[in-house]
């Protein structure tokens, strides 16, 4: 069994952070644009090396989308940044009419997402902004696992033609996948070779499924796990392709069970292979306040709850 190392953890923030550093080096395309929160979305390096490409938006979120749109005209790559909150629920009607329906070339950057806000509670812990996303025609929508993922992604979306949702978050959490990375759209990472269930897991959860494979391993479990980094588009082959072998799946995300991951993939198995599938999710609630470490555990997310899910699929196959 492959064992992975936490490196040192750190915030998902921090990558997208480091990721618009990078950029403001190598693409003069790129500007960004926040709703007030320079320090909580990490710009300050971007900001510093390229003053004249940043906009300090305040907050006026529907307006930052707008100005946003209206940048790609000119060839300009924009970059928002404030909560996922505000970054989707607060002004879906605006990225859906200036953004989406016109496929703007736009990266709506949204850190402190999910339960893991923490201790800000449910009025800024947004657990329905992936479905939200996911609905509107022709966006991308990616949630990575760590650090050195979201840098990664970040730098990725800037030569993907069209509009982008990426989601990242607060609490610094393991950081465990390659500092050289490849990150390609739409293409899920196998991170465990397994034959009796298939975890796929997205965001903050992929670690936890790691974590819960090595529990099952000793219990003599063998788990596949898959790190969906790509909500939208889905990798369908890399799903059915594994559970054609394992027989059986569960999905974890930090996010409503309904309206995400777990459903992209429910449909992606109706049409092509009916497969038992257990969902790690929020049950149709909003959060509440309390450390992250606190809410995983009371909501289900962690790999206590993967462990215990997978043992009940693996009944119902």
């Amino acid at each position: 069994m492959k064992k992975y190392i936490d490196t040192g953890k750190n915030d998902t923030r921090s990558g997208f952070g480091a990721g618009l550093e990078v950029l403001g080096k190598t693409n003069e395309n790129v500007v960004a644009l926040c709703a007030d929160l320079i320090g909580s979305l990490k710009m300050d390096a971007f900001i510093a090396n390229n003053p004249d490409r940043f906009f300090q938006i305040g907050i006026a979120e529907a307006n930052m989308m707008g100005i946003a749109a209206g940048l790609t005209i000119g060839g300009k790559i924009p970059f928002t940044g404030t909560f996922a909150n505000f970054s989707t629920g607060r002004v879906y009607d605006q990225i859906r009419q200036s953004i989406a329906y016109s496929g703007k070339n736009v990266k709506i950057c949204a850190s402190h997402a999910g339960l893991t806000l923490g201790e800000d509670g449910a009025t800024h812990q947004i657990l329905e902004d992936i479905g939200l996303m996911k609905m509107l025609p022709g966006m991308v929508v990616i949630n990575p696992c760590d650090y050195n993922q979201t840098k990664a992604a970040t730098i990725a979306i800037a030569d993907y033609e069209g509009p982008v949702y990426l989601r990242f978050g607060r609490p610094k959490v393991a950081n465990f996948t390659p500092e050289d990375q490849k990150f390609e759209i739409g293409k899920a990472v196998h991170l465990q070779e397994g034959t009796d269930v298939t975890i796929v897991a997205t965001g903050h959860l992929v670690w936890e499924a790691l974590q819960a494979a090595e529990t099952l391993h000793e219990k003599g479990i063998s788990a596949e796990v898959i790190n969906i980094h790509t909500i939208k588009p889905l990798d369908d082959e890399a799903i059915l392709n594994s559970v054609k072998k394992t027989g059986c799946i569960v999905t974890a995300e930090e996010h409503n069970f309904l309206g995400g991951l777990g459903e992209s993939v429910s449909r992606v198995l109706a049409l092509n292979h009916p497969t038992p599938q257990e969902f790690i999710a929020t049950n149709d609630t909003f959060g509440e306040s309390g450390t992250p470490a606190q809410l995983m555990e009371k909501y289900g997310l962690n790999a206590e709850a993967i462990t215990n899910a997978v043992e009940k699929v693996i009944k119902r196959k």
